[in-house]
């Protein structure tokens, strides 16, 4: 009889597998790359002193962005390596650590200000349950920003193994399909912008329809509210 596939224990693992990858390039991507907008738009919105969590915080490196800008920070990821690079990386500063599932997060009822959640939902066994428990932790008004990966993105590739009936630790939810799955659970969307592969400019997607913009991204960095 086949082993039961254990979507946790396989994330985590998979992830611990990659920290050391990840790590390497984290700080190119946040500072200079697909990411470096996420951190100054979450700034235009989100008062200084509020409490965020980096969910999915990987090797920490967004996170220490937010604490340098006077947030509250805490980071969870369901990787014990990453969560232990994290600490040695921002070893100095006040931001707390913790291993954890998104879907059972080690964080009080309502005591965020604001969620921001990277290339995360796309990573999730089942992302209404994720969004639940996002929407536990997080207060009323606060803010949720999400980057989802778009039909461009070469991550994507992670969820092929599906088409042969494999298990995949990477789901395969869409921007527009996230979108309709956040307003469903109390999330409004109240602003977002897209991040694209060189070749597509602005006037490939000006004028068109939300969902076609987002048909044509790496990522699109939504903005949502609780209502």
């Amino acid at each position: 009889m086949p082993k039961e596939f254990d979507w946790h224990h396989e994330a985590e693992k998979q992830w611990d597998d990659r920290a050391e990858f990840w790590s390497a390039r984290s700080m190119e991507m946040w500072d200079s790359g697909s990411r470096k907008d996420i951190v100054p738009f979450i700034q235009r919105q989100l008062e200084q002193d509020s409490k965020i969590l980096d969910v999915g915080c990987g090797d920490g490196y967004g996170s220490y962005k937010l604490h340098k800008l006077g947030y509250h920070v805490t980071g969870v990821d369901i990787s014990g390596e990453m969560i232990r690079r994290a600490s040695e990386k921002t070893e100095q500063a006040a931001i707390s650590f913790r291993q954890g599932d998104i879907t059972r997060l080690p964080i009080d009822d309502k005591s965020q200000d604001a969620i921001m959640a990277i290339n995360v939902l796309e990573w999730t066994e089942t992302p209404v349950k994720a969004l639940n428990e996002l929407g536990r932790v997080l207060k009323k008004d606060g803010l949720f920003v999400a980057g989802i990966l778009g039909p461009t993105a070469g991550p994507r590739m992670n969820s092929y193994p599906r088409l042969h009936g494999e298990n995949a630790i990477c789901n395969t939810v869409m921007p527009w399909e996230f979108q309709q799955l956040a307003q469903e659970n109390d999330l409004m969307y109240e602003d977002g912008f897209g991040i694209y592969k060189k070749g597509v400019h602005e006037r490939h997607y000006k004028g068109l329809a939300l969902d076609l913009q987002q048909a044509l991204t790496f990522m699109w960095v939504f903005m949502m509210r609780k209502v």
